[in-house]
């Protein structure tokens, strides 16, 4: 095997030292955790938002979005909840590109990984003790986790990722709320089997050691669409693809069936602005629907200071990966759902 050791092994305990929640901000975090998983187990009827940047690029960027979003929670904290992505490891479809900050600290410099873990733990405390969110994180690194479960509220497990068994036993071990993509070619089955694996008990080998999970019951769909062999997009939040992702769950007797759109994605064709359709969409099918009115109580919203994306880290809070909704309208998306949640109700 020919792997290079460029630094002396990674002690996590100590890591987990740095950027220790404690006192007020660990309470806070841990009472909004249970409001979170009051929701995705149906206890909670207030719909879930997992919003913010594609990728977390720029502290002083993602931390002026997450003060703003913090506010902006406060304005329609009875109907939507809100947890902020701070997406610190990027998938990348051949290799190349921005991979996020625990590779690159900053992004106009070289990757520095044992940097990046000092940073991206920074990044998330920051976040939870200077504005009161709390965050979600991607696990595309499943032998990462320990050195940031302490801090994150919600994990995702992408749409690369979904069928592979280290991050779904590794998800089934997890105590935070988990969302798990279907895969890019839309496959649900592929989706809910690796459901079925994290809601379940498991043994396997893990840093080093023979371990068992008890399995995670909050573990859930996440619908981002996907493509065909040609590469079309093949959008799955449509009245009927939401039915068949009902019937699926009652199939398979999941706990805590729950369901979030990806609004962003394969749904929109990355086509950033389709964002908001996707949204007025989905909540229409909530109402002519009471099974998907009940299960259907999430979205997932790529967003930031300002609308698009660009190349090169030039313009402040304008995504480097992914395009994202602007602040603006963001507002603006958050303030409708709100408004058509309350008609609704009435």
């Amino acid at each position: 095997m020919t792997f290079k050791a460029t630094s002396e092994p990674i002690d996590v305990a100590k890591v987990r030292n740095l950027s220790k929640l404690e006192g007020e901000a660990l309470a806070k975090k841990k009472a909004r955790d249970r409001e979170l998983n009051a929701i995705i187990r149906g206890e909670d009827d207030r719909i879930l938002l997992v919003i913010g940047p594609c990728s977390s690029d720029n502290e002083a960027a993602v931390l002026e979005y997450a003060k703003r979003l913090s506010a902006l929670q406060e304005e329609v904290k009875d109907r939507i909840f809100m947890v902020m992505r701070v997406y610190t490891a990027k998938p990348r479809t051949n290799g190349d590109g921005y991979k996020g900050l625990i590779h690159q600290p900053n992004a106009k410099a070289a990757p520095s990984l044992i940097n990046g873990i000092k940073a991206v733990r920074n990044l998330h405390y920051r976040v939870i003790t200077e504005t009161g969110m709390t965050t979600a994180d991607e696990m595309l690194y499943p032998e990462n986790l320990p050195l940031v479960d302490d801090l994150i509220s919600y994990m995702a497990v992408g749409a690369r990722s979904v069928e592979d068994q280290q991050h779904r036993f590794v998800a089934s071990g997890a105590d935070v709320a988990t969302g798990l993509k279907n895969p890019t070619s839309g496959n649900l089955n592929v989706m809910f089997n690796g459901i079925y694996a994290a809601q379940n008990k498991q043994s396997f080998l893990f840093a080093g050691k023979e371990v068992e999970t008890s399995g995670n019951p909050l573990a859930h769909a996440i619908l981002r669409g996907g493509l065909d062999e040609y590469g079309k997009n093949i959008p799955n939040y449509y009245y009927d693809n939401l039915l068949d992702t009902i019937d699926q769950y009652e199939k398979m007797g999941l706990e805590n069936p729950f369901i979030i759109i990806d609004t962003n994605h394969d749904n929109s064709g990355k086509q950033y602005l389709e964002q908001v359709r996707i949204v007025r969409q989905t909540l229409i099918n909530r109402d002519w629907n009471e099974k998907i009115k009940k299960i259907v109580r999430g979205f997932m919203i790529e967003s930031y200071l300002e609308d698009g994306r660009q190349n090169e880290p030039e313009v402040f809070g304008k995504s480097i990966t992914d395009p994202c909704l602007g602040w603006d309208n963001t507002v603006r998306l958050v303030k409708e759902i709100y408004t058509t949640l309350s008609k609704n109700e009435k």
